[in-house]
């Protein structure tokens, strides 16, 4: 049996360029790894089978389409194995479809647990080239931390980071798909006049404000530079979320956003207590389902002990 523990990830910027022809977008993605974790299991069976348990554990799907499962049959394959033979068991406390890349987590760590369930030994890079045929925000999982994702998200450069920065995260019922958020962003450029396509938009690069803040570990000077270019998008589908960070705003947050194609929105607070009692307003505010006070960065996908 191996558990393996992965984070959840906010995008203090999320930079997006124009609709390329293969339907990606260009992103600058600053990926910042937190302390809000999944938990995948792996133990020795036959096929590639799934179970979960959590919050959302429902609307998790225990099929070939989750990317868990996906992960162990790609692993498998690179190394030949013709019967992958594993059950993944994920303790879910990631928002699902909340834009905080759960799935992606939980392929990461099936990656991760696999290899050491079958004593592969697989090269870090060979992991992380697996991880993109996944999804753009996998290889991310693997490292944690904090990383530049350009290209469409996997191509990863990690940034220097000082200190602690503490989060609080409130939870919307419901998800939001993360392509129809893309096609809205993409629809609301073109009702703007601005045109949506990449001969359009320019290519997104990192703020080096945003940089600046990250290296000095100033969290005021960071919450000044968050940016989301698909936050109008959500607000968009789900209007209801403007009240979700106005009222963490009011509670005392010094910076808000929806956390990647959301629903889920993202605060940043001056330190942990504060980022506590945001937390403690938020659950009693009505405007999301509950809230959870963490920190970070943190490291990516690592091999830890299962839960009792």
């Amino acid at each position: 049996m191996i558990t393996v523990r992965v984070p959840a990830k906010v995008n203090v910027q999320l930079g997006v360029g124009g609709l390329r022809a293969d339907g990606f977008h260009d992103l600058a993605n600053v990926f910042f790894a937190v302390g809000l974790f999944d938990e995948v299991t792996a133990t020795a069976g036959g096929g590639v089978t799934l179970s979960c348990t959590g919050p959302d554990a429902a609307s998790v799907p225990l099929d070939d389409s989750n990317l868990a499962a996906r992960a162990a049959r790609l692993l498998a394959a690179h190394h030949g194995l013709a019967d992958p033979g594993v059950h993944l068991h994920i303790a879910k406390a990631i928002p699902v479809a909340g834009g905080m890349a759960g799935g992606s987590a939980d392929g990461a760590a099936a990656l991760v647990a696999c290899d050491a369930l079958w004593g592969l030994g697989t090269p870090i890079g060979t992991l992380l080239e697996l991880a993109a045929e996944l999804g753009s925000d996998v290889p991310f999982a693997l490292l944690g931390g904090v990383a530049l994702g350009r290209g469409r998200g996997e191509i990863l450069d990690a940034l220097p980071v000082a200190g602690t920065f503490h989060w609080v995260f409130a939870v919307a019922d419901g998800g939001l798909s993360t392509p129809a958020v893309f096609r809205e962003c993409d629809r609301l450029r073109e009702e703007a006049g601005t045109g949506s396509s990449e001969a359009d938009v320019p290519t997104p690069d990192a703020d080096p404000a945003l940089l600046a803040a990250l290296a000095s570990g100033d969290p005021v000077a960071l919450a000044a530079a968050l940016t989301n270019d698909l936050q109008s998008a959500a607000l968009s589908l789900r209007p209801s979320l403007a009240d979700t960070l106005h009222a963490g705003t009011e509670a005392g947050a010094i910076g808000a956003l929806v956390s990647g194609s959301g629903p889920t929105c993202a605060f940043l607070a001056k330190d942990a207590e504060s980022a506590e009692a945001i937390a403690a307003a938020l659950r009693t505010s009505g405007t999301c389902r509950t809230a959870h006070a963490t920190h970070g960065p943190v490291p990516g996908a690592e091999v830890s002990a299962p839960r009792p």
